[in-house]
Formats: C-alpha cells, sequence, structure tokens
C-alpha cells in the first residue's frame, strides 16, 4: 500500500526480579510529557504480565523514538509503593539509565524503533 507507515515489533526482556511474586506493569510510550507513568497519554501501551514471565512482545508500532518503563508491583496494588519517596518495589526503564533522585527523563530512556524488530533487556532495581 502506497504511503502507509511501517510497522514494526519490540521485544521487552526483564531481568534482575527479585521474586516472581506479583505482577511485572510496563508501559511503552512515544510521549516525553507522560513518561515514565503514562497517566495521561492515550497512545501509550500499557501491559501487565506476571512477575514469573520475564519479558514481553509489543507488535504492530509505528517507528519512532520510545521509551520503557517497568515496575515490580509484588503486591498487586498496580501502583510503585514507596516509602518516604524510595522505591519499595522494584523499577527500570529501557537502556538502563543512571538513577539519581528520581526517575530518569525521556531523553535518557529513549531508544528508536527504525527497522521491522527492535529488543531492549531492562535491568530491575531494587532500593529497599
Amino acid at each position: 500500500m502506497i504511503g502507509a507507515t511501517p510497522l514494526a515489533a519490540l521485544d521487552v526482556s526483564v531481568e534482575n526480579m527479585r521474586s516472581a511474586k506479583g505482577m511485572i506493569r510496563v508501559c511503552l510510550t512515544a510521549d516525553p510529557d507522560n513518561f515514565p507513568n503514562c497517566i495521561d497519554d492515550r497512545d501509550a501501551v500499557k501491559r501487565s504480565i506476571p512477575a514469573g514471565q520475564h519479558g514481553l512482545h509489543f507488535g504492530a508500532l509505528p517507528r519512532g523514538d520510545y521509551a520503557v518503563a517497568v515496575i515490580h508491583d509484588e503486591n498487586g496494588n498496580a501502583k510503585l509503593d514507596t516509602f518516604m519517596g524510595i522505591p519499595k518495589e522494584g523499577f527500570g526503564f529501557s537502556r538502563n539509565p543512571p538513577i539519581r533522585f528520581g526517575p530518569p527523563r525521556f531523553t535518557a530512556a529513549r531508544f528508536r524503533i527504525d527497522s521491522d524488530a527492535e529488543a531492549q533487556q531492562i535491568r530491575m532495581r531494587y532500593m529497599l
């Protein structure tokens, strides 16, 4: 089809999980203003998978820039629990940027999908 937007796929693998309890919650976005939470992003792709599963596949994505945010929701309450602002559950981001004070900016986690298939390996981090 002439003028059709080429579509691509993304495989995300999650490493360094401390347990298989709960869920892995993943947000894939192309919107820097809604990273990492994807709250107001109607185009974000959100998925939840059992924590024992360490990867997932996104298909039919338009080519472009994206970032992925992942939380290990060990207690299944659909949010990242914190204690005095410090995450009690695991988290990770595409490109595994350094974590300083708060989540990284979109630009630090951004990657480009410009071929038929892309892969991202995300290392989970636990602060407490």
